[in-house]
């Protein structure tokens, strides 16, 4: 009898549909041409795919970067149709035998592949069990939304080195559906220095799904100018009555749960706060006896750079405890948002220790190794194993991270 041969795994790089803006940028870097798109999805060939990696650092919102290990690669029929990934599949690995006969077989390669395969930290988000189900990818840059500019606000100090806009985005009689915690994307008109479109920008909506004002069919978005930031700026410069074409809505995970007894523990930085606000206006609105506890961690240069400081003083510490963070405030030492949680070991614990907890983290890339850091050091004072809970918050839709 001849030895038997392993059918053996294969790792293959897939797009995420669901939080995928379609801005082109993945298939204008990719060396080999192995992403394509249609009028549904941008997909990876995996005959072409050689996983140089160069398409992951340029993607705003890290769609790009999800892989699968399969015994048979997807093909781009099967992407194409796709409205949400495929979770992981169990592999069994067959090997055959000249008679014919199949055996189920362990495989070193099998096992060191599903290692290497990059899901995301600690697996794919799952939505929360009480949120709603969102809808996406509505329109895009061939089809977008029309919206009218119904308001343009300055949140911070007119001395702050920032400037960070309250930007209410109204789209009249048309349909365009929103639950907190999704995102939208604005296409800036012109084009770029090559003569093509401008890239699809991606915002997250500062308003609950009820509108800006209750019943209203409008949203917000909270947005700083950035020097050279070409969408930003188009954004901060808008006047009341001008008209702006809109993609979405996106994300399809990081969604407020609507069980009133949940509690709820965000920790922001900047524009980061926006999906909070989100939160706290529908609980306000509609949940004004829950149960659940809601806490916020907002971190800024100064008190005069942090987006509705002024609101945020009159909302009660019973519907939002509040915890503030300052890194460059002059005569006082560098404060983080991991540097209030540590200050405040009893209540983040007392949060985690409950089965009820919703986890959310928005803001900059950088901030999250030193919050993950400071959750681990309270956990394990608290007697917790933060790895462990932390895997099983997010198989339970309870731990999400949305940074850029």
């Amino acid at each position: 009898m001849n030895a038997p041969a392993t059918i053996a795994p294969k790792k293959q790089h897939l797009i995420d549909p669901e939080i995928c803006i379609r801005c082109n940028t993945c298939e204008e870097t990719c060396p080999v041409d192995a992403v394509t798109h249609d009028d549904n999805n941008y997909v990876v060939d995996p005959e072409k795919c050689n996983f140089c990696l160069d398409c992951i650092s340029p993607c705003p919102t890290g769609s790009i970067d999800n892989w699968r290990i399969v015994a048979r690669a997807y093909s781009l029929k099967e992407q194409f149709s796709w409205g949400e990934l495929p979770f992981q599949e169990q592999i069994e690995i067959q090997t055959s035998v000249e008679s014919g006969g199949d055996l189920e077989a362990s495989d070193d390669d099998a096992a060191r592949l599903i290692a290497e395969a990059h899901l995301g930290a600690g697996g794919k988000s799952v939505a929360p069990a009480s949120a709603g189900k969102p809808k996406i990818n509505l329109f895009n840059r061939g089809r977008p939304a029309a919206a009218t500019v119904s308001g343009n606000f300055r949140l911070t100090d007119p001395d702050a080195d920032n400037d960070v806009r309250h930007v209410i985005l109204d789209f009249g009689g048309a349909a365009f559906p929103v639950l907190e915690g999704q995102s939208i994307g604005i296409i800036a008109p012109g084009a770029d220095k090559d003569g093509k479109p401008h890239k699809i920008r991606l915002y997250s909506v500062a308003s609950p799904r009820e509108g800006e004002k209750s019943g209203a069919n409008n949203l917000s978005l909270t947005v700083k100018r950035e020097g050279d930031g070409v969408c930003s700026n188009y954004i901060c410069d808008l006047k009341k009555g001008d008209q702006v074409q809109v993609t979405g809505p996106f994300g399809a995970t990081f969604l407020m749960p609507d069980d009133p007894s949940a509690n709820i523990l965000m920790i922001c930085t900047g524009t980061g706060s926006a999906p909070f606000r989100g939160f706290t206006e529908r609980r306000r609105r509609n949940m004004k006896d829950a149960p659940g506890r809601m806490m916020l961690y907002f971190g800024a240069r100064r008190p005069e750079e942090l987006p509705y400081f002024g609101p945020l003083q009159k909302v009660p510490d019973g519907l939002l405890r509040k915890h503030f963070a300052y890194s460059r405030v002059p005569g006082e030492p560098k404060t983080y948002v991991q540097d209030r949680m540590r200050a405040t070991p009893d209540e983040v614990a007392a949060f985690l220790k409950n089965a009820k907890t919703h986890v959310y983290l928005c803001g900059l890339k950088g901030m999250e190794t030193g919050v993950d850091e400071a959750f681990a050091d309270i956990c394990r004072n608290a007697g917790l194993d933060w790895a462990a809970l932390r895997a099983v918050m997010r198989a339970q839709g309870r731990y999400h991270v949305e940074t850029y």
